[in-house]
């Protein structure tokens, strides 16, 4: 039978193995679950991994995809990396495209191209006000984190209904919930000229990456943040400070969620809907964690993610799959992934199984009565 037993040390090769174990055992599920839909399985891995890549349009959508995840990603990493369970990244990337709609709102025939950066400040400027409640409400009132980030999605939503269906609402826009369309000024750059959606989230988000890495692991703060996510006791002896590391993680968390609600809302949407939450503040999370928490691997575990999201929309129009397989692979990837990261503590080992031990025969008593 197997038997997990413990290792001396964590095993550096499991854990770069881990996430490519955890896709292979999602790719064999999604087999047998394309097999009993009654589905080609070939085809469905098709518009999972080939479709979404296939050329140049796909690639500029799957860019589109993969930008938002890939920044509010990185500073899920930091709060993560700190040991601050921030579950509340959706509703910063909300307020994020909140703040930087409203600033898109402002402009008219006389504005110039520098609105775009007032845009994406605004963006960054939302996302940071709404994790530091989150901060704040952990800081004086010692309240949990994660609580309280993930009840706050909930008011964003409510607060983003409110404003479109209200004081935002498009006078001349048919009674749909949504706000005016944002003028063509105030649109994020295009890279390219012509029906390829790819803008300048891309190289931001690349940009974001190397300074992720720097402040990571070549920064004293940085540093200041992770050995009080490992070793909190260790991080107290050494003089760093618990609540500067609150505010620091939770603040670049923000910023990062609201950096990527404003590019969305002034890219790909061009105006305020009820539709604006995309999930990608809980898709997020698991693109963190794919990558190990680590800048270089959430670029390549959003880029597998956003073929999810692709692949999905796919599946469902050309396949007449639900709406749900989304979900499903994403669910299937972390859980997979949950599982082989036990073997980064512990590994596998054949051990003979061993006989049941027979317990002795019970001694029979004769009672012998007496005439």
């Amino acid at each position: 039978m197997l038997k997990l037993e413990a290792r001396p040390q964590p095993s550096k090769a499991m854990s770069l193995a881990s996430p490519l174990i955890a896709l292979a055992i999602t790719v064999l599920v999604g087999i047998a679950l394309f097999m009993l839909l009654g589905k080609d399985p070939v085809r469905g891995l098709q518009m999972f991994f080939v479709e979404p890549a296939k050329n140049a349009y796909a690639l500029s959508e799957l860019s589109v995809k993969a930008v938002p995840l890939v920044l509010i990603a990185l500073g899920l990493a930091v709060c993560f990396r700190s040991n601050i369970w921030n579950i509340g990244a959706e509703g910063q990337f909300v307020l994020g495209a909140m703040a930087g709609g409203w600033v898109a709102m402002q402009a008219d025939a006389h504005t110039g191209r520098w609105i775009v950066l007032a845009i994406l400040l605004a963006g960054v400027l939302g996302g940071m006000l709404w994790a530091a409640i989150v901060a704040l409400l952990r800081d004086r009132f010692n309240a949990n984190e994660i609580l309280v980030s993930l009840m706050l999605v909930y008011v964003a939503d409510m607060l983003l209904g409110y404003a479109v269906y209200g004081p935002w609402k498009d006078p001349q826009g048919y009674n749909f919930p949504q706000s005016i369309s944002f003028l063509a000024v105030t649109k994020i750059p295009r890279l390219f000229d012509g029906s390829l959606r790819i803008n300048i989230g891309a190289p931001i988000a690349l940009l974001a990456v190397g300074a992720c890495w720097l402040f990571l692991f070549r920064t004293y703060r940085g540093f200041q943040l992770q050995v009080g996510g490992l070793a909190p006791a260790a991080a107290r002896y050494a003089g760093f400070s618990s609540r500067t590391a609150l505010w620091t993680a939770l603040l670049l968390s923000g910023g990062a969620a609201g950096l990527a609600g404003a590019l969305e809302v002034a890219g790909p949407l061009g105006q305020l809907t009820p539709y604006v939450p995309a999930g990608y503040g809980f898709a997020a999370i698991i693109v963190a964690f794919v990558g190990r928490l680590h800048p270089v691997g959430i670029v390549f575990s959003a880029v597998l993610m956003s073929m999810f999201y692709i692949g999905g929309e796919l599946a469902q129009s050309r396949l007449g799959l639900p709406k749900a397989i989304t979900g499903v692979f994403q669910g299937l990837l972390l859980f997979a992934l949950l599982a082989c990261d036990t073997l980064i503590h512990y590994s596998l080992r054949w051990a003979p199984a061993q006989p049941r031990p027979v317990a002795p025969a019970a001694a029979h008593t004769t009672t012998v009565k007496e005439a």
